[in-house]
């Protein structure tokens, strides 16, 4: 065979050699990053990936000449420095809050339970009465800083009335870190009763949302929090327990989630050191306290563009093309980390129902019509808790029900200051426990 054949094919294999020994190395150093959990920022990996690579390059060279023996180094070295972004990071690794709100003073409270959160207060305005009670309002997330469109809805019920106080759960926002050890749902449901508490204005009525509405359910179940209480708005809840988050179930009907424009803005997943990180996080192979990156540099460098489609999730198919800009770059914050954190102490914990059974806080639930939570997470919850006195099931809405558009603003403030006051609700009280089984069958 002419050598003119013959050595486009020896190259075409040398290549495919130097290829598959790239490939390998790298997925022997994800592999070394998953055992030894991250350590040393990933250098542990890193180093003995190379070292493997440097053993394995002089055996295949070891019958070659001097030049032919650095032909194997090659791919180790495109390796390394492949793996080695990985192991260096690209943000501060000591933790950057967000800068102050420009209409907002922030306030920082120490907890009895040894947390140090944000606290935001906006009293009363309008020229309505005064609500004697005030509002406390618990975010979702879990650990995720209060957007600037939560914020406009604190704004409103301020002005009918109510003081408002809301404060952004140990690890979120301008609220000091936890160790990672000490995240969890029942910090969370303590800090709520220590919240209350350090306020001494009595009994709270207590507003909360998605993984808030999760803190808030956990918290009518736990006696010496839920004393601290007057009423509860549960919007939108996760699942407030292991079995509840076990269970198979549907969603709302359609969210904008596959037909929306994708977010814009930098994406730290695009960095190859933060896409192993959290991606081998919510697959489960890094722990949340992983040695790779660790809680305070994994805050600072996740953006609101990370959240991918999940935002979308949270709106009417019929808004994919006008989804509000939710937060500012600047006063975003999410620990994606510590979020794992808590939701696996949810997944891990025994049923709730027993003591949900006893409870005797006023509550009302509120659901999306396109929700992206799981319906039986919510007509559990509705089972579950004879203290729930009406539901609201709001029409034309996603998940994130206050949202600026168009009305829904005005129609969620109505049917959770009309629970507060006791007065009729603007809705039908629906489901009730006797409609779940229709409920879920129409609500598809």
């Amino acid at each position: 065979m002419p050598p003119s054949v013959i050595r486009p094919s020896r190259l075409a294999g040398r290549l495919l050699a130097a290829t598959a020994a790239v490939v390998g190395l790298v997925a022997l150093f994800l592999a070394l990053i998953v055992a030894t959990d991250g350590a040393g920022s990933g250098s542990a990996a890193w180093s003995a990936t190379a070292g493997v690579g440097v053993v394995a390059a002089m055996w295949r060279g070891r019958r070659r000449s001097w030049r032919g023996r650095l032909v194997p180094f090659l791919p180790v070295l495109v390796a390394t420095a492949l793996t080695l972004s990985v192991c260096v990071p690209t943000v501060p690794t000591t933790r950057h809050h967000p800068p102050a709100l420009s209409f907002l003073a922030t306030e920082h409270m120490r907890l009895s339970t040894g947390s140090r959160v944000a606290v935001y207060h906006y009293p009363p305005t309008g020229n309505g009465p005064r609500q004697r009670t005030p509002l406390v309002y618990l975010n979702g997330g879990p650990v995720r800083g209060i957007s600037v469109l939560d914020h406009r809805f604190l704004q409103r019920l301020a002005g009918q009335g109510y003081d408002v106080y809301a404060y952004e759960q140990a690890g979120g926002g301008r609220s000091d870190l936890l160790p990672m050890n000490q995240y969890s749902i029942t910090r969370s449901v303590h800090d709520l009763g220590a919240f209350v508490d350090e306020l001494g204005v009595g009994r709270a009525d207590v507003l909360g949302f998605s993984s808030g509405a999760v803190v808030l359910t956990r918290a009518l179940a736990d006696h010496t929090v839920a004393d601290h209480l007057r009423r509860a708005v549960i919007a939108e809840p996760g699942p407030m327990d292991g079995p509840t988050a076990r269970m198979a179930g549907q969603k709302g009907r359609p969210s904008a989630r596959d037909i929306a424009p994708a977010m814009t803005g930098p994406r730290s997943t695009r960095v190859p050191r933060y896409a192993v990180a959290f991606g081998l996080m919510r697959l489960g192979l890094l722990s949340p306290d992983n040695g790779l990156v660790g809680q305070a540099e994994g805050d600072n460098a996740f953006t609101a563009a990370d959240l991918g489609s999940d935002t979308a999730s949270a709106y009417c198919a019929r808004d994919a093309h006008r989804i509000p800009v939710e937060d500012t770059a600047e006063n975003f914050s999410f620990s994606a980390a510590a979020s794992l954190r808590v939701q696996r102490t949810i997944q891990d914990s025994p049923s709730v129902t027993p003591q949900l059974k006893r409870s005797r806080t006023p509550a009302m639930l509120v659901i999306a019509e396109r929700s992206s939570q799981i319906r039986q997470w919510q007509t559990t919850l509705l089972a579950d808790n004879p203290a729930i006195q009406r539901t609201q099931y709001m029409p034309g809405v996603g998940h994130h029900m206050w949202n600026g558009l168009g009305d829904n603003d005005r129609r969620a403030a109505a049917v959770i200051t009309a629970f507060l006051q006791d007065k009729p609700a603007p809705l039908p009280d629906y489901p009730t426990r006797a409609d779940i089984p229709a409920f879920l069958r129409d609500h598809k």
